[in-house]
C-alpha cells in the first residue's frame, strides 16, 4: 500500500507585541521545518506525581514513543489557567534538566533531539524521554510533536 500523504511544511510564527511609551517594542519570528510527514496532537493529564509524556528512541517508535533522529518540533503548552508545571527533560545519562512552565506558557524545542543537551558539561547527549509534574492540582497539558 502506498501512501497518499506528502510531505509539509511546518511553519511556526511567534509574535510578540509590546507597545511602551508610544513605541512598538515586539517582535515576529517566523520557523520552516521541511519535510514533516507525522504529526501528534494530544492533550493528556499532569498529575502531581511525576508522569512520562514522551519517550524517544533510536529505532522503535510506538504509542508515545518517538524516533530521536526524526523528530524535528516539539511543544508542551500548560493550558491550565493558574497552576504551573515541570518539567523533566531527561537524557542518555548526565543530561537531565527541569524547567517550569507556567499556566498558560509553552516550552518548544526545535529541532533532532540527538546530542541536545548537557546539563554538566559540553558533551550534548539524546534524549530519552519528557516527564512533568503539576505543583499543586492537575493540569492539561497539550503535546504537538512533528517528525519528518
Amino acid at each position: 500500500m502506498a501512501t497518499t500523504i506528502s510531505n509539509a511544511t511546518l511553519t511556526v510564527k511567534i509574535i510578540e507585541s509590546v507597545v511602551l511609551n508610544g513605541q512598538n517594542q515586539g517582535a515576529s519570528n517566523t520557523l520552516t521545518i521541511s519535510s514533516i510527514d507525522e504529526v501528534y496532537k494530544r492533550i493528556v493529564e499532569c498529575p502531581t506525581s511525576e508522569k512520562t509524556l514522551i519517550s524517544f528512541d533510536a529505532t522503535n517508535p510506538g504509542a508515545g514513543t518517538f524516533v530521536e533522529a526524526n523528530t524535528r518540533y516539539i511543544r508542551i503548552t500548560n493550558k491550565d489557567d493558574t497552576n504551573y508545571i515541570k518539567l523533566n527533560i531527561e537524557g542518555d545519562s548526565s543530561t537531565d534538566f527541569t524547567v517550569r512552565v507556567d499556566a498558560g506558557a509553552s516550552f518548544i524545542i526545535t529541532g533532532s533531539v540527538v546530542d541536545y543537551g548537557d546539563i554538566s558539561g559540553a558533551t550534548l547527549e539524546d534524549l530519552t524521554a519528557i516527564k512533568c509534574t503539576a505543583n499543586s492540582a492537575a493540569v492539561d497539558v497539550e503535546l504537538f510533536i512533528a517528525s519528518v
